[in-house]
């Protein structure tokens, strides 16, 4: 059952992506000439308003066609034929659209299941947020510079910076803010240095609160993408820890069985809420300005309209290659990892 949901879970994710580009290409007058569900040959198709809309043999997303590698096409309606800033509102569309899919995502879900707060509930005894003053009803800020909108977001950072010891932390009572130095600590009985607070009283806005904080949500995604790519640089996580599509099979299958016998509507908005991670991820990801990506053709286009010329498309060719191929070998690294872990 996991492969069938993650299947068709990224499958929509990607093609959601794809859209993206069709869409901006389409308002740019830009010729698209295949727009595809899945990938692998073609099953069948029609071509609608000179654009061939295929079913491929792989339900694996999908792809926007539009010749943009062909750079000695420069006829009426051709990608290369567009100014350089209707190229780029073409190639960021699909990394936008992830994001703006992953906040679709993350507004149903507080509008159906609530967010957690950033008020303080309890502060525990013989730790330096007791000490610093801090009170029930104090509602956080920020911390160590970072604005905080729901109780996860103070969660992620104090995960993902497990080095900081001491953070500052931006508390508002009463109307008026105020900031304290607050030491993790490590008191018995904990499995790791706490700051003293607990938190994350469950709030249910309305429509328009839910699309408010449908953004705060879709901002804590992407700052644990951000998060987790600043690990595996750092060598805080390695190579070892992420997942590809075996693993999100595996996630997926996890996460069905577990809100199955809550019920249809705990399955849906349980797996909604991994496919918002997939989405933002997707989305953050490809705005990176590495090779292949979308965010490193974009860096290709940013220099042509600086200089007024575009970068000789053979070079730029070879860098998206090169940056493919390690892109595949990462893949094959990361596959064969999801496959030990299941034995």
């Amino acid at each position: 059952m996991g492969i069938i949901i993650a299947i068709l879970i990224i499958g929509f994710i990607i093609l959601f992506h794809e859209l993206g580009h069709f869409a901006l290409a389409k308002a740019n007058g830009i010729r698209v000439d295949e727009f595809s569900l899945g990938l692998g040959p073609t099953l069948f198709g029609k071509k609608i308003g000179g654009t061939l809309f295929s079913v491929k043999l792989l339900p694996f997303g999908g792809a926007c066609m539009m010749g943009e590698d062909d750079a000695e096409d420069v006829s009426e309606g051709s990608f290369n034929s567009k100014s350089v800033w209707a190229r780029i509102s073409v190639i960021a569309a699909g990394p936008v659209f992830n994001l703006i899919l992953a906040w679709i995502f993350c507004t149903v879900l507080v509008g159906a299941a609530g967010y957690r707060s950033a008020e303080v509930i309890e502060v525990n005894n013989g730790y330096a947020a007791q000490e610093a003053g801090m009170q029930p009803g104090d509602v956080i800020k920020e911390i160590n510079g970072r604005n905080v909108h729901l109780w996860d977001d103070i969660s992620l950072y104090t995960l993902t910076h497990p080095s900081e010891t001491s953070y500052e932390v931006v508390y508002e009572r009463d109307g008026e803010e105020y900031t304290v130095q607050v030491e993790a600590r490590k008191l018995a009985g904990d499995t790791a240095p706490r700051l003293g607070v607990t938190g994350g009283e469950l709030e249910q806005p309305g429509i328009l609160g839910s699309m408010q904080y449908g953004c705060y949500k879709l901002k804590y995604w992407m700052d644990y993408t951000v998060d987790c790519l600043r690990m595996l640089a750092t060598g805080q996580v390695g190579l070892k820890d992420m997942s590809g599509p075996v693993g999100l099979a595996a996630v997926a299958d996890d996460i069905y069985q577990s809100a199955a016998p809550a019920g249809l509507a705990s399955v849906v908005l349980s797996l909604m809420n991994f496919g918002t991670l997939l989405s933002a991820n997707l989305g953050v990801v490809n705005l990176l300005p590495l090779p292949a990506l979308d965010g490193g053709r974009l860096i290709f286009l940013f220099i042509e309209a600086v200089r007024r010329k575009r970068v000789p498309p053979e070079k730029e060719g070879m860098v998206h290659f090169a940056g493919f191929v390690l892109l595949m070998a990462l893949m094959v690294v990361i596959m064969f990892n999801d496959i030990m872990r299941l034995f």
